[in-house]
């Protein structure tokens, strides 16, 4: 591959945790529905290109609580409910799409990942979704320790504090791959150039 193409038989999009405990939070500097709205337009973009879309949720109250200066749940807190983990029913998910249950805040950890994505050939992993700094990047290092190539739709992700967003967007992110509005990327398949 060199360093503007890709190849859409090659590439999976990987959205990360649109499920209903994120997309009910106030998020920045995109808000859930804009998030959602560009995630949904870039699995529907490729998709009818061949490419590999795949939905990764967290199972929320098995994710670990280890002794922390800021947890993710305070020691003490109820459960969330039942559905908190479920793919928002805006995701926009389809049939013939896959699903990864993950247990951490990355989608490769304790997972059929990696397998899932070698055994269909895939080189490119374009991301999106729900937090940018959490499931995202944790998602995007494990991929740039395995080799992937990564493509980062910047406005199809969004944080708990604009500021993390564009800290990983403008810092961590173009050194692991290529970050590109999701109308770039858009337009770059409708085109057939490949280029990102």
């Amino acid at each position: 591959m060199d360093e503007h193409a890709f190849d859409p038989a090659r590439t999976a999009l990987v959205l990360i945790d649109l499920q209903n405990s994120n997309v009910s939070r106030q998020l920045a500097p995109y808000s859930a529905e804009q998030t959602v709205g560009n995630c949904v337009l870039l699995a529907q973009e490729m998709r009818g290109r061949g490419a590999m879309v795949i939905y990764v949720h967290v199972l929320v109250n098995e994710l670990p609580a280890p002794l922390a200066d800021m947890p993710m749940r305070p020691p003490g807190a109820p459960a969330a409910p039942p559905d908190a983990s479920r793919l928002a029913p805006t995701s926009g998910i389809e049939a013939q799409d896959t699903v990864i249950t993950k247990r951490q805040w990355g989608a490769f950890y304790g997972t059929e990942l990696d397998q899932l994505l070698r055994r269909r050939g895939i080189s490119t992993l374009v991301l999106g979704g729900i937090a940018t700094n959490f499931g995202v990047e944790s998602t995007a290092r494990a991929a740039f320790d395995r080799g992937y190539a990564l493509v980062f739709a910047e406005d199809a992700m969004s944080s708990f504090e604009a500021e993390a967003h564009a800290f990983a967007c403008r810092t961590i992110f173009p050194r692991m791959g290529r970050v590109r509005s999701t109308r770039t990327l858009i337009d770059m398949l409708q085109a057939g150039t490949g280029d990102a």
